[in-house]
């Protein structure tokens, strides 16, 4: 049902409370499947005990995650016009719930493997749904604090999820991970089932639906995704692991290609691309899903190898980017309906800039207080950012295209976040190694402040160690070696991401201002 349109515009949609409260479900639980991303991050090594996995099989509790929810993401635009909201999201719903069920009872590794793959694959479904939800209806002059809400839920999940994981861990047991998934799912399947009205299904297009072109989008991502998550710790293409599903990628990549442009039905459709602000908006979201995903897990990573803080310690310190989120997140609807979203989103990439700046100067002793700045300024950066991005890409398109065009929008932010964890970790590596070569040399027998260094360390061991003093304080100057190459390693990862962001923000002047009133979608 839509409301009156005036003499050239399209009809916009009527909002009721009805609708609203479905609309909550359905960010709930996009918010539950992007939480179970990075969830189990601080508590793989409890999970690694308690179903006697190897350190190599334990990250394959994240990774199968991964793979199986960025081969959905794109599909569920099909799927969502096929079968309409209200039934994908109410089976992605209910089946994501009974998965992280299943998740909480596995015994053993190989089944908390499937069922997280189960999860992710199912998971995946929502995210998409409710992306082209909030611009299917709402009304135009109501979707930038939706859009707030959304890109809020987007950013804060994968951000607070260390967080929630270590609490529960601590507090509960690793099981509880997934447990805490199951009264809410039910209800949002609920919700969902009784509540969503705003689309139809159009069964008629499951008659069409390219099976080749799935299988080989199915291989092409999941391969990506596999060699970009394992592709470091393999040693890359010294790997013929790797190697071998390098070539699946390109294989994968050139039937799916071939299939989006020739099928009558593609899998995925890519006319979207011809929109200049979705093509702009869907680089920028995938350079943001870089930091995004990068930074969460290189503030957790200091903290823990460097400070040596426990899974409780680091998510009280790395919740201060998620509280400046929730303060931003009101603030930035509010400029998104006043001021030019472009200049929104480059006042938040100059504030993205001047928080990873900051971290430059990053010693062995930074805690709570000296990283509170850059994460504060960080949560603003990525409301100021995501939101107006979101509605610039999405917010012009017609509603014909929202579906398929929000899993591809998503779709970018994931690979984005893969592709920046893979550089981070091999830069990061590569410039450890780097920096503890250079600091060698400068500690040799030759050097009076290291030989200083080492007879103080002796005698402060030797009323203790007798002997073995001068083996033990030489071992301590390794490990300080060791732990400032680390940091420097971590000094120069933040000047990157700086200079990458910076490279971003150009791009923002590619954005052509939206029309107003453009991108009203009219009810269904």
């Amino acid at each position: 049902m839509a409301g009156p349109s005036t003499a050239g515009a399209p009809a916009e949609p009527q909002l009721t409370g009805r609708r609203v409260v479905a609309f909550l479900a359905l960010v709930f639980g996009m918010f539950m499947a992007i939480l179970d991303i990075q969830i189990v991050s601080s508590s793989l090594s409890e999970i690694q005990a308690g179903v006697s996995a190897s350190a190599d099989e334990i990250s394959w509790v994240q990774t199968s995650y991964l793979i199986a929810e960025v081969v959905m993401i794109p599909l569920s635009g099909f799927l969502a016009r096929a079968m309409s909201t209200r039934y994908l999201f109410a089976l992605s719903s209910a089946g994501f719930t009974l998965a992280s069920l299943l998740c909480a009872t596995a015994t053993s590794i190989d089944q908390l493997i499937f069922y997280r793959a189960v999860q992710g694959f199912i998971g995946g479904g929502m995210i998409p749904t409710a992306f082209a939800a909030a611009y299917t209806i709402f009304p135009k002059r109501y979707q930038p604090p939706v859009m707030a809400l959304v890109g809020l839920v987007v950013t804060l999940a994968p951000t607070i999820g260390p967080t929630v994981g270590g609490y529960l861990t601590d507090a509960l047991s690793w099981h509880w991970l997934f447990l805490i998934n199951v009264p809410p799912g039910i209800a949002a399947t609920l919700l969902c089932w009784f509540l969503v009205d705003f689309d139809k299904p159009e069964w008629h297009l499951l008659r069409k639906f390219d099976f080749a072109g799935l299988t080989a989008m199915a291989v092409f991502l999941g391969s990506l995704e596999y060699v970009l998550e394992e592709g470091e710790k393999d040693d890359w293409f010294q790997s013929e692991t790797i190697t071998f599903f390098a070539v699946l990628v390109v294989i994968g990549a050139v039937v799916f290609f071939w299939r989006a442009f020739t099928a009558e039905q593609p899998v995925v459709d890519l006319k979207a691309y011809k929109d200049r602000n979705f093509a702009v908006g869907s680089v920028l979201t995938f350079m943001l899903g870089t930091v995004l995903y990068g930074l969460t897990y290189l503030y957790p990573l200091f903290l823990a190898r460097v400070r040596g803080f426990n899974a409780l310690q680091i998510g009280e310190t790395v919740f201060v980017t998620g509280a400046a989120m929730f303060v931003f997140a009101p603030i930035v609807g509010i400029l998104g309906r006043k001021l030019d979203p472009r200049l929104v989103i480059g006042v938040g990439f100059v504030t993205f800039i001047i928080s990873t700046v900051e971290l430059l100067p990053i010693t062995k002793d930074w805690g709570f207080y000296e990283l509170m700045w850059p994460q504060l300024l960080r949560g603003a950066a990525l409301m100021m950012c995501m939101v107006p991005i979101n509605t610039v890409a999405l917010g012009t398109l017609p509603p014909s295209q929202l579906k398929n065009a929000s899993g591809l929008f998503n779709l970018m932010r994931n690979l984005g976040g893969a592709v920046g964890l893979a550089v981070i970790n091999t830069v990061l590596n590569s410039r450890w190694d780097l920096h503890m070569a250079r600091l060698r040399d400068s500690v040799t027998w030759s050097r009076p402040a290291a030989l200083e260094t080492l007879n103080n360390m002796t005698a402060g061991f030797q009323a203790r160690l007798g002997s073995d003093a001068e083996l033990a304080a030489t071992k301590q100057l390794a490990a300080m070696v060791r732990q400032q190459g680390l940091v420097m390693a971590f000094s120069d990862i933040f000047l990157g991401i700086a200079v990458f962001i910076s490279c971003a923000a150009f791009l923002v002047l590619l954005v052509h201002k939206p029309k107003a009133g453009a991108g009203a979608a009219p009810a269904h």
